[in-house]
């Protein structure tokens, strides 16, 4: 990142462009979509996960394969989520699926004839492996209603295990001897909704020191709204030059926010999982964090009776594949008919309406 022009970030394998939005590709592809497909609609960086790739296809398979971008054909940069998201995530839903523990996590997947362990060292071991432009800290995540103890322990595990991560990457990078376009490494800032937490992770990770940062937990209240308190307290207690993450932040309103609060980039799975849904995004007007959603953006359900027989396309003003040659009467009947284009064609819209938010949002 070093040298870096303002507003985007230099990566072995590219430009970011800022702010940007990285679809999540968990397993080494954007579901219903190919490579091509993505830089098509203007993606410029995809989000992947390590703790998912060591179990499917498996980290062997991937290092014979030559790395991420060699297997999923993908030239542009990839940052990799440790994957303590999705580990949590199990645990929580199945305490007997696994653990953690100040050394790291243990996972035994359903229908998995074998556990998997997760450290901090093996975490960035096998980011570094994969050949990632962007590795990401392993980190304790907690739900924001999580109890304050559970919270408190979060913080330590987290810092501990960052600063573990920070050893580890040293020291491989020591090895490699790389010069220039090194990965960047990121630790994530935990502390659910605590502002005393959240202080307290962000200033012991400033002072481990890291190339980037970001913000840590479920992003949203048990509402469904955006948590702007604690993510605007986030972003004021790490130094502006420093980029900023906003994991699991995907909804354009939520995004066009978190912009305003000054995220660089985002990653999430909601806009690839709405489009093969039968949610669309339309942008009906330059987007604005501060009018209403109404203002900007809507969306389309493909899967309404009054697009039967609707020949205009998903949006007007799109310059999408989907939007220069199909209909909503085509894509619905798609739909209805359960045809595997729909998914594709659906994903591509949603995906190059986000890239057209990021463009409007670095020039609003």
């Amino acid at each position: 990142m070093t040298g870096s022009p303002p507003g985007q970030i230099e990566l072995a394998h590219g430009t970011l462009s800022l702010p940007a939005f990285l679809p999540d590709a968990t397993l080494g592809v954007v579901r219903a979509v190919d490579s091509t497909d993505l830089e098509t609609a203007g993606i410029e960086g995809l989000v992947m996960n390590v703790f998912h790739l060591m179990q499917q296809p498996g980290a062997s398979t991937v290092h014979t394969l030559g790395g991420l971008h060699t297997l999923s054909g993908w030239r542009r940069p990839i940052l990799t989520d440790s994957g303590g998201f999705q580990a949590y995530s199990l645990i929580r839903q199945q305490p007997k699926a696994g653990s953690l523990t100040d050394n790291g996590l243990v996972v035994w997947p359903e229908g998995s004839d074998r556990k998997f362990q997760l450290t901090p060292e093996k975490c960035i071991q096998l980011q570094l492996r994969f050949g990632a432009d962007i590795v990401m800290c392993l980190d304790d995540c907690t739900h924001v209603d999580d109890p304050p103890a559970v919270q408190e322990r979060s913080v330590h595990r987290t810092v501990a295990w960052a600063r573990r991560c920070r050893t580890e990457f040293d020291r491989l990078l020591a090895q490699k001897k790389l010069q220039t376009h090194r990965p960047l490494l990121f630790a994530v800032v935990q502390g659910g909704g605590s502002a005393t937490l959240r202080t307290r992770c962000a200033e012991a990770l400033l002072e481990i020191g890291f190339d980037g940062y970001g913000y840590g937990g479920w992003p949203l209240d048990a509402d469904g709204n955006l948590l702007q308190e604690m993510l605007a307290l986030t972003r004021s207690l790490i130094p502006a030059p420093l980029p900023l993450h906003g994991l699991g932040i995907g909804h354009p309103l939520n995004v066009a926010a978190a912009a305003a609060l000054g995220y660089q980039t985002f990653d999430s799975s909601l806009p690839t999982r709405d489009a093969r849904r039968g949610r669309l995004y339309t942008l009906t007007a330059t987007p604005s964090p501060h009018q209403t959603q109404e203002s900007w953006f809507r969306y389309l359900y493909i899967t309404d009776d009054k697009y039967i027989k609707d020949g205009r396309p998903v949006e007007e003003a799109c310059d999408c594949l989907t939007c220069q040659r199909y209909s909503r009467g085509y894509l619905r009947h798609l739909f209805q008919a359960n045809e595997a284009s729909f998914q594709r064609l659906a994903t591509l819209h949603n995906l190059r309406c986000m890239a057209r938010l990021m463009r409007a949002l670095r020039h609003g």
